[in-house]
């Protein structure tokens, strides 16, 4: 994913990654405030950004079971099934309003980046604190929800290159955990950050730092992968967190933006999943079932970067069925912004493809574990 262009492409080298658009701010947000989401990457595990999608055309024509309405049901494991949100790019919908629409209790909220230094920024740009996205968050936490930052992305300038120790960025994570309580913290590494061993190792020690420091945080890595599994990059990245004894409660893979002819993501997705977990299963010499069990995918929804793919709500339930049969730690998919259908609109606030408003998120609220 990436924010600091109106599309979500990520320009990717094996497979697809996620979110991060342009830093244009969305429209200020009233009190209950609203949600956010990502990009994605490209074939080869580079990253993604939301692209401009086609107008769907014809009524949508798939449902999706409607939540129980209300106050929120009790949620499930943070991060477990959050998908992305992004403040900063299109008409983001109000974070409460949807999570009590389509019964989520998680979302994933899109993108912390260096302020210009070792300290995190909402786009690089808007302070932790007093604006739209502590608003969101306070709002969603209220209301018995919870939030899960994403840091990281596409776009923009990482913390993990700018800050020059484990222990700076370490401290740079700790930061954005204490300025709102948060029970779980994803860094989707893409890009530069994700193509550097020096990165890669820093991003596995400071979070190695993060989850001694705080008892009971979940952390997830999120990064882009080939159709049938990690990367050379992705590898090490697994490998080097296993060595360094960090338990990532959910190794995170972007099935999508492969441009390499792939259309069927809905298998493609199951491909890569299955590769990711052989990895992960050899690296910390775990069985196949722990290993399922700590690993998982971020889709995207509708149309994706890569033109001739795109996810349907028929193959996002098929996805989220062979998450339940193997007990994945983590589903998502970029973006709730886009989790609608087209009435002339684009990439940064509709899908591209038949659907009823929200069905991707109906969908993945009824995934538990």
């Amino acid at each position: 994913m990436r924010p600091h262009t109106t599309t979500k492409s990520n320009k990717r080298a094996t497979t697809g990654s996620r979110h991060r658009l342009g830093l244009a701010l969305a429209a200020t947000l009233v009190a209950s405030c609203a949600l956010a989401g990502q990009a994605q990457a490209a074939p080869d595990g580079t990253p993604h950004r939301p692209q401009a999608a086609e107008p769907a055309t014809g009524p949508a024509t798939e449902s999706a079971a409607e939540p129980t309405a209300g106050a929120l049901a009790a949620a499930a494991p943070s991060g477990l099934n959050g998908p992305y949100l992004y403040l900063g790019w299109g008409n983001p919908p109000n974070a409460v309003d949807l999570m009590q629409e389509t019964g989520l209790t998680q979302l994933t909220m899109a993108f912390i980046l260096s302020d210009g230094g070792c300290s995190p920024a909402w786009d690089g740009s808007r302070p932790l604190a007093g604006g739209q996205d502590e608003q969101t968050i306070e709002a969603v936490q209220a209301a018995g929800g919870d939030i899960t930052p994403s840091i990281g992305g596409w776009s923009g300038s990482k913390l993990g290159e700018v800050c020059s120790s484990a222990a700076e960025l370490a401290g740079a994570y700790q930061k954005v955990i204490d300025a709102y309580g948060l029970k779980s913290i994803d860094v989707d590494i893409e890009s530069t950050e994700f193509e550097s061993e020096a990165a890669r190792q820093r991003v596995v020690d400071a979070l190695k730092i993060v989850k001694d420091g705080n008892a009971g945080i979940k952390v997830y890595l999120t990064f882009g992968t080939t159709t049938q599994g990690p990367n050379a990059n992705g590898k090490d990245l697994i490998q080097k967190g296993a060595a360094a004894g960090l338990d990532v409660d959910g190794w995170t893979v972007m099935p999508f933006d492969f441009g390499d002819g792939t259309t069927d993501l809905a298998a493609a997705t199951r491909s890569a999943v299955d590769g990711l977990a052989q990895t992960v299963g050899a690296a910390y010499g775990i069985s196949t079932d722990e290993a399922y069990r700590k690993s998982g995918f971020s889709s995207m929804n509708g149309v994706t970067d890569v033109q001739g793919e795109s996810v349907s709500p028929a193959d996002f339930r098929s996805m989220v069925d062979y998450a339940k049969e193997h007990h994945l730690a983590r589903v998502s998919f970029w973006s709730v912004n886009r989790d609608r259908p087209c009435t002339g609109g684009g990439a940064d606030s509709c899908s591209g493809v038949d659907q009823q408003p929200w069905e991707f998120s109906k969908t993945l609220a009824g995934y538990t574990g």
